[in-house]
C-alpha cells in the first residue's frame, strides 16, 4: 500500500478571489469623514460650553449635518454616495458662510477634502472604482 501526497482529483487548484480593490475616492471620503466629525465635535462643544456662541441656523447646521453626510458619502453604495458628497459640500459651504467668525473655519479642511472626494467619486466608472 502506497501513500501519495497528491490530491485525489487532478484538477488544478482554483485561485481564491480576494477582496475588490478600494476605489480611488475612498481615502478622500474617509478623510472627509474624519475631518467633518472632528469639526462637528468642536462645534457641539462650543455650543454646550460655559461661554456658548449664539445658536443660529448655521451653528445648528454645522452641529448636526456634516458627519452624517460625510459618512453617507464614505460608506453608502456609489449611487447614493454620488448624491451625498455634493450635498455635504453644499451643507458645509452654507454652514461655514454663516459661522465663519465662530466655528466655521474648523470645517474648511473638511470642505476641501469632501469637494475633492466628490470630484473623484463622480469621475469613477460605475461599479469599478477606477477612472475611464
Amino acid at each position: 500500500m502506497t501513500h501519495s501526497d497528491a490530491p485525489a482529483s487532478s484538477a488544478p487548484p482554483r485561485p481564491q478571489a480576494g477582496p475588490a480593490p478600494a476605489p480611488r475616492s475612498w481615502p478622500w471620503r474617509r478623510t472627509a469623514l474624519l475631518l467633518a466629525g472632528a469639526a462637528q465635535l468642536i462645534t457641539i462643544s462650543v455650543l454646550l460650553g460655559s461661554d456658548p456662541v449664539p445658536v443660529t441656523w448655521a451653528s445648528l447646521l454645522l452641529a448636526i449635518a456634516p458627519a452624517p453626510l460625510a459618512a453617507a458619502a464614505a460608506f453608502a453604495p456609489p449611487p447614493a454616495a454620488r448624491l451625498a458628497a455634493p450635498a455635504g459640500v453644499l451643507v458645509l459651504a452654507a454652514g461655514i458662510s454663516g459661522q465663519i467668525t465662530h466655528t466655521g473655519a474648523f470645517f474648511v479642511p473638511a470642505l476641501i477634502v469632501l469637494a475633492g472626494a466628490a470630484v473623484r467619486l463622480w469621475a469613477e466608472q460605475p461599479g469599478t472604482g477606477t477612472r475611464p
